[in-house]
């Protein structure tokens, strides 16, 4: 690349973070200024509420703090000034299956402890499942990958229930378990706990057998050879068990509080639809996005601490 090359990719990339404040402007003036096509709540708030997000993106520009995440927020802010102009000034979707950002915001606004609450029993369920999942997993992974006893006899129960859908045993669940949430639980531990055991034993299975002749020399003892041994040769395998489990747990939790658990943002979504409140249903699809990504981006804090060494892995 020649150094002309290089200053004009460079005056792009600084054109662009400017931009990125410039778009929320735009957002703000088209939602400020253009009269709505119906009578919306909170249309000045959502215009000051952009603006404001405008002047902070310049200010971060201005101290060259906003480098990467310049274009996406360059195409939110056109992306929502477009939502604006189409919906909320132009009224060219059907209502109410689309809302606008004035209902989005007066959602957030007016039915945020419904939507707290309901987030707070998500969070709660989700975190109980997918955590006792994940540690019968590891528990029965190691198992399996140390204990030929224990492979010939839970291997065939792998095998058949394992790769069931948690869905399909639903209504079971609800028969067997004395209450919904107990059986949302259960099934959520199952749909966490299968890939964790089934990664974990891969990666047992997978260690090298000269490093536990090694440590024998040395007078290792079973309980060292599987903590300090088996365990972190297999951490890569587990993490990734842990990520797919967590995805399981995710779609679980969304069915259950769907179906059966009389709380949570799944229930809060099925209520919402079945009053066609739209809005409030996207806004807790909103919610519940922000609480995947922020579970998964904190596990993934928790891999990259733990595989300092793995410099090259994956990313979220």
């Amino acid at each position: 690349m020649t150094t002309v090359e290089k200053k004009r990719r460079c005056c792009a990339k600084a054109a662009v973070r400017w931009l990125a404040g410039s778009a929320w402007f735009v957002a703000a003036l088209v939602t400020w200024l253009w009269p709505d096509g119906d009578d919306f709540p909170d249309t000045l708030l959502l215009a000051g509420l952009l603006a404001a997000v405008g002047v902070v993106l310049l200010v971060m520009v201005a101290a060259k703090r906003l480098k990467d995440r310049a274009a996406w927020m360059l195409a939110l802010g056109l992306g929502l000034a477009l939502w604006e102009l189409v919906q909320a000034k132009c009224l060219l979707l059907p209502r109410p299956f689309f809302g606008t950002p004035q209902d989005l915001l007066d959602v957030f606004l007016t039915d945020w402890r419904r939507l707290g609450d309901s987030l707070y029993h998500s969070l709660m369920l989700l975190v109980c499942g997918y955590s006792i999942g994940a540690v019968l997993g590891v528990v029965v992974g190691v198992a399996l990958g140390w204990s030929l006893r224990f492979r010939y006899w839970v291997r065939p129960l792998m095998r058949l229930i394992g790769p069931l859908p948690p869905v399909a045993l639903l209504p079971l669940a609800f028969v067997i378990m004395p209450s919904t949430r107990l059986a949302g639980l259960s099934l959520m531990a199952l749909a966490a706990g299968f890939p964790v055991a089934v990664l974990t034993w891969s990666g047992v299975a997978a260690v090298d057998p000269s490093y536990y002749a090694l440590a024998r020399t040395m007078g290792a003892k079973p309980r060292f050879l599987v903590w300090r041994v088996a365990l972190p040769a297999a951490t890569p395998q587990i993490f990734v068990g842990l990520f797919m489990g967590l995805g399981a747990a995710f779609s679980m939790l969304v069915v259950a509080e769907m179906l059966g658990v009389k709380s949570g943002l799944g229930f809060y979504m099925q209520w919402s639809q079945g009053w066609a409140a739209y809005p409030n249903m996207y806004a807790a699809l909103l919610v519940m996005s922000l609480m995947c990504s922020g579970l998964m981006s904190l596990l993934f804090k928790v891999r990259d601490r733990v595989l300092r060494w793995q410099k090259d892995g994956l990313k979220w």
